[in-house]
């Protein structure tokens, strides 16, 4: 369930649907549940924050660093995370259709039982992340993308581009 966050402030940044949090200091966050649908969090510092069941459709990570944010169950459908650094981040169960993730950092990421239905993976780093369960139906990728040893993206539903 999303909790309403308006006029909520955090670490000094409003957090709400639609905000401005470029470059924003996020480091460690409690964001469980909060709803940025449409924000722009370019280049955001969100290392080891908690976005458990946040909503995040629509918004811009560009450039963010999420290494070892817990996402476990966030909506991030339509999310632009282009070059955004997910490292061991935890996406357990994430929705993350449709999403952008050309050139995104997702090694040893848990996406296990994520929904990445035609997701955008072209050039993303997916070694070592725990694919288990997870939906990769019409996801596009290419011969840059790096998936975990002994994963057959052809067989889970990876469309290849040239």
């Amino acid at each position: 369930m999303v909790r309403s966050v308006d006029g909520v402030k955090v670490n000094g940044y409003r957090i709400e649907p639609g905000a401005n949090l470029t470059e924003a200091n996020l480091l460690m966050a409690d964001l469980t549940g909060v709803d940025l649908r449409g924000a722009n969090l370019e280049g955001a510092d969100l290392r080891g924050a908690k976005l458990t069941g946040a909503n995040l459709g629509q918004a811009n990570l560009t450039k963010a660093n999420l290494d070892g944010t817990n996402l476990t169950g966030a909506k991030l459908s339509g999310a632009w995370l282009g070059q955004a650094s997910l490292e061991g981040a935890g996406l357990r169960g994430a929705k993350l259709t449709g999403a952008n993730l050309e050139g995104a950092n997702l090694r040893e990421a848990n996406l296990a039982e994520a929904s990445l239905t035609v997701a955008f993976l072209v050039g993303a780093n997916l070694e070592g992340a725990n694919l288990g369960g997870v939906f990769l139906y019409r996801a596009k990728a290419n011969q840059d993308t790096t998936w975990p040893e002994g994963f057959d993206p052809a067989a889970a539903g990876v469309i290849f581009e040239d």
